[in-house]
């Protein structure tokens, strides 16, 4: 897991599996990485870049790396001129996709104003064993 204030012993043995997560969604991005990774199914740098308005080059690939480095997304480079890389989620981040879910549905319900129009329909659930993104 990526260094940082909650990987700490003291941290740590308040609550493991809270601190755990909070050390790898440790990022302002992370979460939207994630949401874009699985809406999207691969997700090429350009386009992350992109979707994530007011992220810098240097902040997405750090964070990228990161989540690399915690085994939720992988990374596919192909040897080819430009050089291009891919990013999808690995097993451990599709296992987190429903949680991604109903964080969506939840800020949707009690965040949004009540005239919010989600650009992704209504109450998006992204379904990891068809592999696609499906309103409700």
């Amino acid at each position: 897991m990526a260094n940082n204030k909650f990987n700490n012993e003291d941290t740590m043995a308040r609550c493991v599996p809270m601190s755990s997560l909070q050390s790898v969604l440790s990022g302002k991005w992370k979460i939207l990485i994630l949401w874009y990774i699985a809406f999207y199914k691969v997700q090429r740098f350009g386009e992350l870049m992109r979707r994530l308005d007011g992220i810098t080059q240097s902040t997405l690939t750090k964070q990228l790396r990161e989540l690399e480095n915690d085994g939720f997304v992988h990374r596919e480079i192909y040897k080819e001129i430009p050089p291009k890389v891919e990013y999808t989620l690995t097993v451990m981040g599709k296992s987190f996709v429903p949680i991604l879910n109903d964080m969506m549905n939840w800020s949707q319900l009690n965040l949004c104003p009540p005239d919010y129009i989600n650009p992704y329909g209504d109450r998006i659930e992204i379904n990891i064993e068809n592999n696609e993104s499906e309103e409700k």
